[in-house]
């Protein structure tokens, strides 16, 4: 990575009315652990200690202006001082957000900065800050920790934006490379990581769209061997993994999906050290300050206020996933989930999770072709109304889409198939609105319209 201006805004400090009342002020970034309560035996640490829950409860709560249980939302786009030695004091690095210092909300904003806080906490990385989508935190993040000429390892399997980024986009742009693997195969990847010259291995929790559970700690040993730094997209899993507690570098996340709930906001994090947040802020070299992917205040405090109840409905998303994959299976469909015990991963995922969080929201559906995923979508949403064609995930209702075709359309047909990804895979981001049985009772009814022409449920 490239050396940059360090603000140290994060490290210490106090904001401006904490130094007038004596009490401790906060990291600007930084998500604090929970305190425990000291004794003076050594006891077993609570099974609470590492749930995500927990640490987004540990979180300082941000009351409004006049006392408001909730934020005030800060929508000014500049900050006044008011003494004008001060502005010079803020752009030398002096004096920042650590102590209540703001310039321009490009740079940094208390309600964004919050948000960032919960990030960090329901990672449990030092600092986070988000950004106005999930590809501007990938590309900033890979723009920050790679220069011209530099190398990336990458899974074969991604979105097909990010392939599409790393295959493409960065190549031209940047002259910055992608060697792709199979992110299972680990002698691969330890082959394709060049130390000395690999900034980055690149990879996804859970794919995008085939589900393959990536092994975190195995995949960042690897990489830190080589002094690589490791970033993975846990955009398919939060709460249920926590790659930085894994090993992981950086996380990111596009916030549209699961933690924003409604698919009505695009947004994006980054979640990682401190030193590396910073740098992005940096008013020389940040990828984040100079090339502006800046979250509207307004965006954060609706987020804001959805993240705690994050834990709740990832919880049912994945209880129905689970239930969901059960029943397709009975039925002789080929589903693909992890927390079936026929997946490639599962014991590993079961030993990666968080406890009681389930084993993710998406499943696959893979009917063969595209032209039978698509009679299958059509029956699912207008017979029976079991879900909605559409992209993206982690929605209330359930989502779904021929991945081939769509999200990962980027890719090109050698590309599809080394990545596993069948014509006719379906992939469904699983809602939970309404009840269970009622849902079920959908779907069995759009199998059936579907049974009499399809060798596909010759068992059912």
């Amino acid at each position: 990575m490239a050396e940059t201006q360090s603000f140290g805004f994060v490290l210490s400090g106090k904001t401006r009315a904490a130094a007038d009342d004596g009490l401790e002020g906060d990291d600007v970034f930084v998500a604090k652990k929970p305190m425990l309560q000291t004794m003076a035996v050594e006891m077993e640490p609570p099974a609470w200690e590492n749930d995500p829950a927990a640490s987004l409860a540990s979180v300082r709560h941000q009351f409004g202006e006049h006392g408001g249980v909730n934020m005030s939302i800060e929508a000014s786009a500049t900050f006044t001082v008011m003494e004008p030695e001060t502005m010079r004091r803020m752009f030398t690095g002096e004096l920042g957000p650590d102590r209540d210092f703001f310039i321009y909300s490009r740079h940094f904003n208390p309600t964004v900065l919050n948000l960032g806080r919960q990030l960090a906490a329901l990672e449990g990385t030092e600092a986070a800050y988000c950004t106005a989508s999930g590809m501007s935190a990938i590309s900033s993040v890979l723009l920050q920790l790679c220069s011209s000429g530099g190398h990336v390892v990458a899974s074969t399997t991604l979105y097909g934006g990010t392939h599409a980024l790393l295959t493409h986009f960065l190549p031209r742009t940047c002259n910055i490379t992608t060697t792709f693997v199979d992110i299972t195969d680990h002698e691969a990847v330890k082959n394709a990581i060049v130390q000395g010259r690999t900034q980055v291995l690149f990879f996804e929790s859970m794919s995008n769209p085939t589900l393959t559970v990536a092994d975190i700690p195995e995949l960042s040993k690897l990489a830190h061997d080589k002094g690589t730094t490791v970033v993975v997209d846990n955009t398919f899993s939060p709460m249920v993994l926590s790659p930085a507690r894994l090993g992981a570098d950086v996380v990111v996340h596009s916030i549209s999906k699961f933690i924003s709930g409604g698919a009505d906001v695009i947004a994006g994090a980054v979640c990682g050290p401190a030193r590396l947040v910073n740098s992005m802020m940096d008013l020389h070299q940040g990828a984040l300050m100079l090339l502006g992917p800046t979250m509207n205040p307004k965006v954060a405090f609706e987020l804001s206020e959805r993240i705690p109840h994050l834990g709740l409905r990832m919880k049912e998303h994945c209880r129905r996933a689970m239930e969901y994959a059960s029943r397709m299976q009975k039925l002789g469909i080929k589903v693909v989930y992890p927390g079936l015990e026929d997946h490639p991963q599962h014991e590993l995922l079961k030993s990666m999770a968080n406890k009681d969080y389930g084993f993710g929201g998406l499943l696959c559906v893979d009917m063969e072709s595209e032209e039978r995923a698509n009679r299958l979508m059509h029956h699912l949403q207008n017979s029976s109304q079991f879900g909605l064609i559409a992209v993206s995930l982690g929605y209330y209702e359930t989502l779904m889409s021929c991945s081939g075709s769509s999200t990962s359309s980027e890719l090109n047909a050698k590309e599809k198939a080394l990545a596993g990804i069948s014509p006719g895979l379906v992939r469904m981001s699983i809602g939970y609105t309404g009840t269970l049985e009622q849902k079920w009772s959908q779907f069995e009814n759009a199998i059936f319209r579907m049974r009499d022409s399809s060798t596909l449920f010759k068992k059912i």
